[in-house]
């Protein structure tokens, strides 16, 4: 099994090269047969060639940033920072490994952002 901070630096090159445009490195990131999910729009994507193909499509000018990784055994979570054009939004990953470290499945949370619901207002503070 790899060491955990060998996949912490895969997940680190993974995002560096997607910002990079590097897609050969990207590529270099991903087992063949890895699996990409997105429960918000229940898409799947399976495949290496696939995958690379879907980021180097997306469409606008995006940026990503690590705000935070946490790895254990077998499994990292990221916490980026998205730029498209103006927008902005995080995104949670968790990404699993194969034995060689590779990455062979990823899960991409994009949570849409929205207001509280009224009444809680004595429990929270805004930022």
């Amino acid at each position: 099994m790899t060491a955990t901070t060998d996949l912490r630096k895969t997940v680190e090159r993974f995002w560096a090269t997607a910002e990079a445009r590097h897609w050969d490195a990207f590529a270099e990131t991903l087992a063949e047969d890895v699996v990409y999910t997105l429960p918000q729009t229940r898409e799947k994507i399976s495949g290496r060639d696939r995958f690379v193909q879907f980021y180097k499509e997306y469409p606008g000018d995006w940026h990503l940033r690590i705000e935070r990784l946490v790895a254990e055994p077998g499994h990292v979570v990221s916490w980026i920072h998205a730029a498209v054009g103006l927008e902005e939004m995080y995104a949670i990953s968790f990404f699993t490994f194969t034995g060689d470290g590779l990455i062979n499945s990823i899960t991409d949370f994009w949570p849409e952002p929205y207001e509280p619901p009224a009444g809680r207002e004595h429990l929270s503070e805004r930022y």
